[in-house]
């Protein structure tokens, strides 16, 4: 400390208020000394009023003390021991004194404004000295349990050994008089001047209501009234809003230390319990236990609906064959036709006399659907074109285009064991022209109740089967392709089962899990959009802050850091989920199934009838969500760096792979248009534009190489050399140059990943702006902001919280004493 400027008054930014009231505090101590008792300090400090008169500051001794201050013969010793190091020094106080001489006038210039202070501080004084009882008394009780405090003093006398200068500790100095910033050897004569013991330096550890304090003297000033500790103005947000426009560098780097700090180092910070890394963990549980409920519930229903339609082929289609019943490659068999008139009778007639004698005959509980009071009869139907002629002498012909639909209803009390179905259309003058004949059709209705329990997956039902016998001659090539499509739909059916007494426990705790599942992924999704949202607020204060302090604007890349793709992922699933969820309740009360058609399998390649049932809806939610929940769980292994190369491996590599996929897939779309047209006719698998397509990629895989080449058709020499060519070149092209070319793009990236770890990971402006800040997750400064957070509410009711309450016991934690 300059003391040309003792009586200055130098304060730090941002603490003027808190060390006006340490000096006030101390000239009231002064003056109560003063008048109560003996001191050997005169002017104490030179009383502190800020005036430059009485304070010389000769270069020859440099003789600086401040008038009036006495000399302690009983320090006689200690004198004489310091006055070596004090005429080391000297060289050092003439090499400053140019610019304490530089500094004078400001130093005047600013005379009269703490002149103006002057009356407020003396009219403050008698408040002050009526105060100083109380104060001396609670210094008492709180002198052998607060550190930081100043001792009530016992003699005037100095009772601790000065220590030899070059053993003491250097402090910044900064001219303030506050003892901030004081080396040692000012802050002792400080304390002595006041005849108290020299005071404790503390740095305090993070206040619970926000703030840091830097560098403040924890005195019984600070514990006792009112005063706050001092701050560093660098460090310290004195306010709570995330746009303050006074925000300051440190309290920005905090924050965003701690948006990008995992779940473990969040905890360490704030104490902040990962409730969402627990909730996903409960969540994975639940909805893989609901998952596994319900594709056991759907595999039984839609392969009781299997298995009915098989029966009905069975019972219904002449000459049926089971290994029509299993899909095989390559086909076992050709396609079930007819390729006569008669053929096309028998099958008919077997159909009808089957469904005539359907309650006697079956095995399984069917039976007719009666309207007014009366069998809904089953009805034949023809669809051909309205006239055509063809004249094979001269090879010409005429064809009117459009076509006509014709239907007869076939009375069950007609048909008898000798039924013929060509002679029940001539005895009712209906007219089948197979020249013209596009199809015909069979159609009838039959119901039957489900009498099965499984529990707790299935009850007794009860469906509406439609079936219709369909021959297709669309093709007109000679063979009528022989089909039976059966359609489902669900009746209300009313009964009661007797049951287990533990089967209604079954379905209670089936309903619960679904109300589980529901209010687990709507917390997730609240807490994630919250999160998100947050995000954006410190992305939208962290823009303003670098425009307004540094005058530029965040890149794309790091405003993409602020937006958490893993958030998004868990948002996308607990939609999926929770939609999936409601659907499979209304499958298990059936208010989703009752009148609704439900879609059966079938042997064809595509089926259209009832394929948006419910089932199949529901179980597209709760599969992607299910597929989206696991995929999720790679961020919590991403928090340990051995799981953690794969993450960033495939997100280093995607962006190449995709570039280079675009260039592939030029390509591969030439290979398959190419195949599709040429190999179709002749090759099982390029029959049509997705077979190829399929074709090809498993050959890239080595699916199946031999059957692909011997499949062709060799009676077309151009054909057959041509399948060789294509087949050798694109095997070549793709397992050889293309496949391997992946291999090396996503190499390439995990070697550089590997460098990462060695040199570390690239950084752009915004994380090097961040990892200035050198502060350790335990260090208790990302308390600073104040907020009052969701996991601050849910840790008050459990015993996270205690951490705090022990902590503002033990805020001081000494730096030097």
């Amino acid at each position: 400390m300059n003391p040309a400027n003792l009586g200055q008054c130098h304060r730090r930014r941002g603490s003027r208020d808190e060390r006006v009231e340490v000096k006030e505090e101390v000239e009231a101590r002064v003056t109560a000394g003063g008048q109560g008792e003996e001191t050997r300090v005169g002017g104490s400090l030179g009383d502190l009023s800020c005036q430059p008169a009485g304070v010389s500051c000769q270069p020859a001794g440099v003789s600086c003390q401040p008038a009036g201050l006495s000399y302690c013969p009983d320090n006689q010793f200690h004198h004489q021991a310091d006055l070596p190091h004090h005429q080391a020094d000297l060289p050092h106080h003439q090499a400053d004194l140019p610019h304490h001489q530089a500094d004078l006038p400001h130093h005047q210039a600013d005379l009269p404004h703490h002149q103006a202070d002057l009356p407020h501080h003396q009219a403050d004084l008698p408040h002050h000295q009526a105060d100083l009882p109380h104060h001396q008394a609670d210094l008492t009780y709180q002198g052998e349990k607060d550190e930081a405090h100043f001792h009530k003093p016992q003699t005037s006398h100095r009772t601790m050994p000065r220590r030899p200068i070059s053993a003491r500790n250097k402090r910044g100095r900064s001219g303030s008089w506050s003892g901030v910033t004081e080396s040692e050897d000012e802050l002792e004569k400080m304390a002595q001047a006041l005849g108290q013991a020299p005071p404790k330096i503390k740095v305090t550890m993070a206040n619970h209501g926000g703030g840091s304090n830097y560098g403040s003297i924890a005195s019984s000033v600070s514990s006792i009234g009112h005063c706050n500790h001092l701050d560093d103005s660098t460090t310290t947000d004195t306010t709570t809003g995330l746009f303050n426009s006074e925000i300051t560098a440190d309290t920005m780097r905090r924050r965003l230390k701690f948006f990008f700090m995992n779940p473990k180092e969040k905890w360490h910070a704030r104490r902040r319990f990962p409730w969402k890394l627990l909730l996903q963990v409960i969540k994975i549980i639940v909805v893989t236990v609901q998952l596994c409920l319900f594709a056991e519930q759907r595999f039984n229903h839609v392969n009781y609906l299997w298995d009915t339609k098989i029966s009905f082929s069975h019972l219904f289609i002449k000459n049926w064959d089971t290994s029509r019943e299993i899909q095989v490659y390559p086909p076992a068999g050709g396609p079930l036709a007819v390729y006569k008139q008669s053929e096309f009778f028998a099958f008919l007639d077997y159909a009808i006399t089957t469904y005539a004698n359907i309650q006697e005959d079956a095995i399984g509980m069917y039976e007719y659907e009666y309207q007014n009071g009366s069998i809904v009869p089953p009805f034949f139907c023809t669809t051909s074109y309205i006239s055509g002629e063809a004249f094979f002498g001269n090879n010409t012909y005429f064809l009117n285009n459009n076509t006509t639909t014709s239907c007869i209803n076939i009375t069950l009390s007609e048909v008898t064991p000798g039924w013929s179905t060509k002679t029940f259309l001539e005895n009712n003058n209906f007219t089948l022209n197979f020249d013209l004949l596009l199809s015909a059709t069979f159609n009838f209705v039959l119901k039957t109740i489900k009498l099965r329990v499984i529990l707790p997956y299935e009850t007794p039902e009860c469906y509406r089967m439609t079936n219709k016998m369909t021959f297709n001659n669309y093709e007109r090539d000679g063979q009528m392709v022989v089909e039976l499509q059966v359609g489902a739909r669900l009746l209300n059916c009313d009964g009661s089962v007797h049951v287990t007494s533990n089967s209604d426990a079954v379905s209670v705790w089936r309903t619960v899990i679904n109300v589980v599942t529901i209010a687990i992924c709507v917390t997730s999704l609240t807490m994630c959009i919250r999160a998100i949202y947050r995000a954006q607020l410190l992305k939208k204060s962290t823009i303003q802050f670098f425009h307004r302090h540094y005058n530029r604007e965040l890149s794309f890349e790091e405003k993409l850091e602020f937006v958490n793709l893993w958030y998004v992922l868990i948002c996308i699933n607990d939609i999926l989920i929770i939609i999936g969820s409601f659907l499979k309740i209304g499958l298990e009360t059936k208010l989703l199934r009752t009148n609704h058609p439900e879609f059966v399998k079938s042997s064809a390649q595509l089926s259209y009838e009832g394929y948006l049932d419910t089932w199949n809806i529901c179980s597209l939610f709760l599969g992607l969500g299910n597929l989206l929940v696991w995929f999720g769980c790679l961020r919590y292994l991403g928090f340990f760096a051995t799981y953690n190369v794969l993450i960033l491996t495939l997100k280093k590599c995607i962006p190449n792979v995709l570039r280079f996929s675009i260039c592939l897939l030029m390509v591969f779309a030439g290979y398959a248009l190419c195949g599709w047209l040429v190999l179709g006719p002749y090759h099982l698998k390029f029959k049509s534009f997705s077979s190829t397509m399929e074709c090809l990629y498993s050959l890239i895989n080595g699916d199946d190489m031999f059957a692909t080449f011997s499949s062709t058709s060799g009676k077309d020499p151009v054909v057959w050399w041509f399948s060789r060519i294509y087949l050798y070149t694109f095997i070549s092209l793709f397992i050889y140059v293309i496949l391997s070319l992946f291999i090396a793009i996503i190499m390439d990236a995990y070697e550089t990943i590997k460098n990462y770890y060695d040199d570390g990971f690239p950084e752009s402006d915004l994380m090097k702006f961040v990892n200035e800040c050198t502060e350790e997750p335990t260090s208790g400064v990302f308390h600073d902001d104040g907020e009052r957070t969701i996991h601050d509410i849910i840790n008050s009711f459990f015993c996270c919280d205690l951490h705090r309450s022990r902590q503002q016991d033990g805020e001081y934690e000494a730096l030097l004493t």
